[in-house]
This record gives structure tokens, sequence and C-alpha cells, in this order.
């Protein structure tokens, strides 16, 4: 995908749009890699093993595919998009085709505060748990949950929803530039609640949206670089982040106009100034799927540029389904820092959802989970592990338990409403997907649905027992 050395050092970068039927054909039986047109790499490198092999050109050709078939997915998506609106502002089905047939069918601006993206479909959920109040161990990770799920929403619904359903402030919402897509197609929300105490800033980066083909990409690209005494990182996630070509991850760079700016130097500064106006406020860092990533990979720049006054004012970084991030090294060095700045880390991962297990190589080690995942069975049953269980997503010995768990979510989702409360009754958008989780078991794992009712609902008392030295940061 890029064509630049990122920053110097060692790396491996995918190029999938110059790779032909015999370049792939050639790299699953042959180790060597430098010298494909499709791999860029600075020194000899060699995959021998053949797993090794299939990962890159799995992720090669998913790439192309995706590549290929970007315009088509955006024009799907938007016809979706549009259609599922129009459903629910003309009252249904039978209102909608009724409001047609008079010349009166409601159409919602795409910019306006009632218009709901795919993900918003969803789960239509507004409101914060009312039985979690403020200072219970559950409300931050509650909070940072409906933050990273409002972030796929356009801003003036954002603003309507924090204002009036949360009674919070909202800050706005950001669009960055990705050095490597040459597109502002990163995206973070900032809400602050000012009645809590101390005052709590929430950073919420945009997930990976539904037909956006470039997120897809950057998800499935396998590309790395090595930071110097850090680790290998994932290329395209730190792209999105603002890494430069060339470049690296200078401390300080120069940002003009509202064009091309980038979400981590942005963000950090209006951290520090927003912080500096509020002696005693802290952040928060969140985000959901590819949010995830970003939000962990935000704390480790800070770590990386040594900010450590921000540092010391960042209460946590809570992620749901997110991806892995980088190698083991990485995680070893990030594992020492997050527990010399003292920061709360907790990573979510719901039963079988497939986007933290992917890509997963247990003798190469392309990207590994560094410290405690807090997983979640469908019973909101929470664990604290170092991994996820089956960690593999395309391992065969769990295909037949994946399935099975998709019959019972199906289930599952028809009497919780009714055992809870209606607060927990589904869309019939995500009845689809969870019918369609029989075919892709895991897939429905990863919408935001059962991360918000495990944030709401999930046991995690042993972990919290664990976790409490911790506390007194944020207190």
């Amino acid at each position: 995908m890029a064509s630049e050395e990122p920053c110097g050092g060692d790396y491996l970068l995918l190029k999938p749009e110059e790779a032909s039927f015999m370049d792939l054909w050639h790299l699953l039986f042959s180790p060597v890699l430098n010298n494909r047109k499709f791999i860029e790499c600075p020194q000899k490198k060699e995959a021998n093993e053949f797993r090794e092999r299939w990962l890159l050109f799995i992720s090669v050709v998913v790439q192309n595919i995706l590549f290929r078939s970007r315009k088509f997915m955006k024009q799907m998506g938007d016809m979706l998009e549009l259609w599922l609106n129009r459903l629910s502002s003309n009252g249904g089905l039978i209102r909608l085709f009724i409001n047609n047939l008079k010349g009166k069918m409601i159409t919602p601006e795409k910019s306006s505060g009632t218009f709901i993206s795919v993900v918003g479909n969803l789960d239509t959920r507004l409101d914060l748990d009312k039985s979690i109040r403020k200072g219970d161990a559950k409300y931050k990770a509650l909070l940072s949950m409906m933050a990273s799920k409002f972030s796929y929403e356009n801003e003036t619904f954002v603003s309507n929803s924090v204002k009036n359903h949360w009674h919070m402030d909202f800050l706005g919402l950001y669009s960055f530039w990705n050095d490597n897509q040459k597109l502002p197609s990163t995206k973070a929300i900032i809400v602050q609640d000012k009645n809590s105490k101390p005052n709590l800033i929430v950073v919420a980066f945009r997930g990976t949206q539904p037909f956006d083909a470039d997120q897809w990409r950057t998800n499935i690209d396998i590309s790395w670089y090595e930071q110097p005494n850090v680790g290998k990182i994932h290329h395209g996630f730190m792209c999105a982040l603002g890494l430069q070509k060339n470049k690296g991850w200078p401390k300080e760079i120069e940002q003009n106009g509202t064009q091309n700016r980038y979400a981590y130097y942005t963000i950090r500064e209006k951290l520090k100034a927003m912080l500096n106006a509020n002696k005693g406020a802290k952040f928060i860092v969140t985000g959901h799927s590819l949010g995830g990533a970003l939000a962990i990979l935000f704390a480790s720049v800070l770590i990386l540029h040594e900010e450590t006054w921000l540092l010391e004012k960042l209460e946590g970084v809570y992620t749901f389904g997110q991806p892995r991030v980088g190698d083991e090294k990485f995680g070893e060095y990030m594992k020492d820092k997050l527990r010399k700045y003292d920061v709360r880390y907790m990573r979510y991962v719901y039963c079988n959802d497939m986007v933290p297990r992917v890509p997963y190589d247990d003798k190469t080690l392309f990207f590994k989970h560094f410290g405690d995942s807090i997983y979640f069975n469908s019973l909101y049953q929470g664990q604290v592990l170092e991994e996820e269980p089956n960690k593999n997503y395309f391992s065969l010995f769990w295909v037949i338990p994946k399935i099975l768990n998709a019959i019972w979510e199906i289930i599952r989702g028809f009497l919780i409403p009714l055992v809870i409360g209606k607060d927990y009754k589904e869309t019939w958008f995500m009845v689809m997907f969870r019918v369609f989780g029989l075919i892709i078991p895991g897939l429905p794992a990863h919408l935001p649905t059962d991360y918000i009712n495990v944030t709401r609902l999930g046991s995690l008392t042993k972990f919290l027992e664990l976790q409490s030295p911790q506390d007194s940061k944020a207190d």
C-alpha cells in the first residue's frame, strides 16, 4: 500500500495493487520476500513457514478485492443507509409505502440530527444506563463504549445526543489526514463531563465503517514497521493516527490551516489546552474496532514522546473489539510503560468476536496482544485473560462451538428484553446480522450491541479488585 520507507529501520510494506497472479503464486512456494515487486523491505527477508506466506497471500488478495470494489461498496452503503433512514423516519415499511404514494415521503438530510449511520441502526440506544452512576466501577467503561458508538454518527446527531441525553458538553467531531491513503479518513469525537469529579474528557476514535473499503484494507493489511527500541507495529493503524512517511514520529510538526491535520498531533494539542484550562480534569481514550487500535496506539506515541504530564492525566484506555497492533517486543514495552505511568488499559473482547483474533500466527507472531483482555462469554460473565480463548479465529477446533453459540445468541436476542427490560430489545436490522452470524460466526459479536450490553450487565468484580490500586489516579 505504501511506496516509501515509513521512518527508517526495518519494515515490511505490502503493495497489493502491484501484485500479479504469478507473483502471488510464487509467494506461496518461495520463502524469499525482498525480491517481490509487491513487497517492500530494506533487507533480505524470508518466510520459511508456509503459514506466514499464506497470511501474506490472503492479505494481498483481500486488499486487491477491496480496492477493486470500493466504489461499489460505497454505493451499496449509501443506498442502505438512505433506505434505513427513510424507513425509520416514516414510521416503518407500511407508513413508508403510504407516504410514498401520497408524495409525502420523509427523507432526512445526511447531516441532520435524525440521520443515523448503518452502525447506529444496529443499536439505537442513546441514554446511559441510569442504574450505573458516576463513580461506579462500570461507569467509565459504559461511557467509553457509548462514546465509541456515537463516533460513527454525524456531528449534529452527536451534539444533540450528548447534550440532551447525557447532559454533557460536546467539544467536536474531527476529521484527520491519513498520509498513506491520502484521505481524511480518521475520525474522532471529544466529549467532556463537567459534572463528574474530577471532570472527565473522553476522546473516542471512530471504528471501521461497514462499507468503507479503504478502512477495511487498513484492517486486513499486515504491513509493519519497527520502531527502534520499541518493536514492530501495525503500519496501517499508525498511518491512520498520523505516521509521517520518511519521518516517523517527530515530536513536533507544523500543521497549517485545516487541511492535512493529523490525529495524534491535533488531539494532543487540544488535550493540553483543555487540561490546562481545567487543572483537575482527567481524560480517557477509547474506541471500537479500528478505533480501539487507534486509542491504544495514541497512548503508545504519548509514551514514545515522553509526554509525562499528559500521561499523568490519562485515566485509562478502554477498547472494544480491538485488533492486535504490535509484536511481542512492542507488547513488553507497552506493559512496562503502562505500569510506569499507572495507566489503566481495559481491552474488552466479546465471545467469538473475530476482529481481536486476526491476524494470528503462533509461529511468527506478526501481531500479538499484550496485557490482560477482558473476555466476556455470551452470558456476560467477564474473565481476565492474557489472551482470549480461541485466539486464532480460523481454528477448526472452534468451528462447531461458534455455530452453536450463534444459534443461542439469536434465541437470547428475543429473550433478554423479556427478562431484563425493553431497553434491550434488538432492532430488526441487528436480528438480521444475528442470522447472518450462522454463516460467519463471530461477525455479529463484533457489533456495538453486545459491547454495550457487557458494560451494563457484565460482571467484572475479580478484574476490578485486581485493578484497585489504579483507581486512586482517577479520583
